[in-house]
């Protein structure tokens, strides 16, 4: 074989194992990156002092607000984590009804 081809096609061989090694590494910090924002997320809501309804209503007058979609997230918390005081407390409809 003429050497410069030899010389070429090792530089090729040689390169797309470099490739291959950077293309693993960058699948690597794309994962740490994205499980370091997720925690960063995870924390700020913990951190925030609201029910799980209230984010949610937040969080679509945010969207809203945006102009972004809005999804419907009422179906998201099991209804066993429900508080239903804090919905009285939101809706005052439902405290008359309580008592008429």
């Amino acid at each position: 074989m003429n050497p410069k081809i030899e010389r070429i096609t090792n530089e090729i061989e040689k390169l797309r194992g470099k490739m291959t090694a950077y293309q693993n590494r960058l699948r690597e910090l794309e994962r740490q990156k994205t499980e370091l924002e997720n925690a960063d997320i995870i924390a700020a809501v913990r951190g925030v002092d609201v029910a799980p309804d209230e984010l949610a209503a937040f969080i679509r007058m945010f969207r809203a607000q945006q102009g972004g979609a809005v999804p419907n997230l009422e179906n998201t918390i099991p209804a066993d984590e429900a508080d239903p005081t804090r919905q009285n407390a939101e809706n005052p409809q439902n405290d008359k009804e309580d008592f008429a």
